[in-house]
């Protein structure tokens, strides 16, 4: 009997042997408004991945845009941070930080986690109910933390000269915001623990284009403190841990790990494929972030062909430890979509046939 989607990615996070290799595919709204049709008739012939899709149901009047996602709008999220946009359908950065001045720290209001998430109200009850209804179909289930929820974060807050000065001078204020991140966040980390999900996430961005931002020993002073205070309640519970980073993060990939991590997301260029192979091929399960710079957006066909066929074969197994997840972002065009879509296709189940 073939295995269900939760089965097949349980057995691949475990390595105890999937039926394929688990792919995730996201369009970013910025592509959807650039490519339009194109992308939609490149979408009907992958039905692998778009099972449901049919020509027409966009409405390309009405595209709708994530709250921090629109051109020339600014977004206040909970935490008073301020994101300022340029295109639509990417998401904007933050330019104003509500702890600039640490002036502003004894009067700094956190958001209330029993009501809000870090960018918007959040119903508890409703979350409850999906998760109770996804786990009596047998599906996967999935809790975690806003992306960039403790290092981008703290950016956030303070801007990030100010924060590289506070690393650098040791300053203990610094501390403390770290304190209260933490104990905001623990909350929703034992709201999820209570459901008993499948998998947790703490996506954060950590790394740059040739080196991490934050080098090992600062991450052990500054970060993994806070990494392992809330993911060991989380692997105490039989849940896997799962971490994203964009960017290299290869000189803290041990530190990270130490922290608790089983599964891990990052960048296949950037961090090298054969690195990726040594340093952590059948030690976690690598959840790899197919390339969005160069070869996937300007690449040929081929090229895209022999990058994935490339990554499967050196980085997977009959007893699973690799997933996938591509994004596409303008200037990539259809035809290099459609490239990608059959190249994943026809590597899906290499290592089961």
């Amino acid at each position: 009997m073939a295995l269900t989607n939760r089965e097949n990615y349980l057995r691949t996070v475990t390595m105890t042997g999937g039926e394929w290799i688990p792919m995730h595919v996201s369009i970013s709204g910025a592509t959807w408004n650039q490519l339009r049709d194109d992308l939609e008739d490149v979408l009907v012939h992958h039905p692998l991945f778009f099972p449901n899709f049919e020509k027409g149901q966009q409405n390309w009047e009405e595209l709708e845009y994530r709250e921090r996602q629109h051109a020339a709008a600014n977004y206040v999220d909970s935490y008073g941070c301020v994101w300022s946009g340029e295109i639509d359908g990417i998401t904007g950065i933050v330019d104003g930080h509500p702890l600039a001045d640490w002036a502003a720290l004894d009067d700094y209001q956190m958001p209330d986690p029993r009501t809000h998430t870090p960018l918007k109200p959040v119903d508890w009850e409703a979350i409850r109910a999906g998760v109770a209804q996804t786990k009596q179909g047998g599906g996967l289930t999935v809790g975690g933390l806003e992306h960039g929820w403790l290092f981008l974060r703290l950016y956030y807050l303070r801007g990030f000269e100010n924060l590289m000065m506070d690393m650098a001078t040791e300053d203990p204020r610094l501390d403390r915001l770290i304190t209260m991140i933490v104990d905001y966040s623990r909350y929703i980390v034992d709201q999820f623990v209570e459901m008993g999900v499948d998998v947790f996430h703490f996506p954060e961005d950590l790394g740059a284009q040739d080196a991490s931002v934050i080098g090992p020993k600062g991450f052990d002073r500054w970060i993994a403190p806070a990494y392992h205070s809330l993911m060991q309640p989380v692997r105490d519970a039989g849940i896997h841990v799962h971490t994203h980073s964009d960017g290299y993060i290869m000189d803290i990939i041990d530190n990270i790990l130490a922290c608790g991590v089983n599964i891990i997301n990052l960048q296949d260029i950037a961090n090298g494929i054969k690195d990726i192979e040594r340093e952590l091929k059948g030690r976690v399960c690598v959840h790899l972030d197919i390339d969005r710079q160069s070869v996937v957006p300007f690449g040929t066909r081929q090229e895209i062909h022999d990058l994935i066929e490339e990554e499967v074969r050196t980085l997977g197994s009959p007893e699973g430890g690799l997933m996938t997840v591509v994004g596409f972002y303008p200037p990539t065009p259809a035809e290099n979509i459609d490239a990608v879509l059959s190249a994943l296709a026809k590597f899906q189940r290499y290592w089961w046939e």
